[in-house]
């Protein structure tokens, strides 16, 4: 049985390398892009199980990448957690507008990550 994949959608290096050790301790596959352009492709060409999606990307917002993601027959159906370090207020109303299924603000504790990642993918 080939393992649950992950894309984390994410710009910055140590924000990734956080969720690759963390994600690394499970029996997940971790696949990564560094903008929302390339995140769109990777999602559309890998069919991820979740997308963990940032918000503030190059070339194409998270919010943006969400909404096209979401409207892709081929990956529409692919939960996606959107990650933002501005918890504004509003900021979840706009991620659950954009298709999101999840939400988790900056600073999270990666505890607190692997837990809703599990609600989604429960790890066989």
């Amino acid at each position: 049985m080939s393992k649950q994949t992950i894309l984390y959608i994410e710009d910055n290096e140590y924000n990734r390398k956080i969720v690759r050790q963390l994600v690394g301790r499970t029996s997940y596959r971790l696949i990564e892009a560094i903008d929302g352009e390339s995140g769109v492709a990777l999602a559309q060409q890998e069919l991820p199980n979740l997308i963990l999606m940032d918000v503030q990307l190059p070339k194409m917002s998270g919010l943006d990448a969400t909404r096209v993601l979401k409207a892709d027959p081929r990956t529409g159906h692919i939960p996606i957690i959107v990650i933002t370090s501005f918890a504004l207020s509003g900021d979840r109303e706009k991620a659950s507008a954009a298709g999101a299924n999840s939400y988790l603000a900056k600073p999270y504790s990666p505890r607190e990550l692997l837990a809703l990642v599990r609600e989604f993918l429960p790890e066989s």
